[in-house]
């Protein structure tokens, strides 16, 4: 055997056990299940107007009562699921404000049409990760300030490794600390249709926070 020929067949031996460039790197990247802490949540609060109306048009979206403060158990499986949901509809949805969408200042709605602000992208990938199986009571709709001062809203998937951040502003999921942002309220658990005060920077392990419900 040439010295050409061992080189040659020493690259395919590589590629039969590695797998092409993007085979390789998305293994990685669904290996690296992300590490957080979990945000305290405070008093009750008042439900936002939007997710109330939102109700009004969608009454089979909010009867479900209350519900098991169940945390999604995060392996690979569950984070390449969530992982592909967040960058579908990122990647999917035109961003268009309330106004020049629905001429008002404020609505929310699944984004059927394709287009939607920071809401809509919440409320569809809500939809789609609890026809996948994820329990309800994890996937909290919560509002936030950017870091431009305005209002904005994710969407908090709390994990047993802790709270990850769903954003229309970025492909990436990762940890509610590393956003930037500051926590101003967010469903609670066991009710989506009760809302809890976020006290910003008050954090606890996932596991210390798993143990409290």
């Amino acid at each position: 055997m040439t010295l050409r020929t061992k080189v040659l067949f020493a690259a395919v031996c590589v590629a039969v056990l590695v797998g092409s460039p993007a085979e390789a790197k998305e293994k990685i990247r669904i290996a690296r299940l992300p590490e957080a802490t979990a945000a305290v949540p405070g008093a009750e609060t008042k439900p936002v107007w939007g997710w109330v109306d939102f109700c009004r048009r969608y009454r089979g979206e909010c009867d479900s009562g209350r519900a098991r403060a169940e945390d999604i158990k995060l392996d690979a499986a569950a984070w390449a699921v969530m992982d592909d949901v967040n960058r579908m509809v990122n990647q999917s949805i035109v961003p268009v404000t309330d106004q020049e969408h629905w001429g008002q200042p404020d609505r929310w709605d699944y984004p059927d049409d394709g287009k939607g602000d920071c809401e809509d992208y919440v409320l569809l990938k809500r939809k789609l990760l609890i026809q996948r199986g994820f329990p309800r009571g994890a996937l909290l709709i919560t509002v936030v300030i950017d870091l431009q001062g305005a209002g904005h809203a994710v969407l908090t998937a709390k994990t047993d490794h802790g709270d990850l951040i769903l954003d229309n502003m970025r492909d990436e999921i990762i940890g509610w600390t590393a956003t930037g942002y500051k926590f101003v309220k967010r469903q609670a658990q066991d009710d989506q249709n009760r809302w809890v005060s976020l006290q910003d920077n008050i954090q606890v392990p996932a596991s210390v926070a798993a143990n409290r419900q």
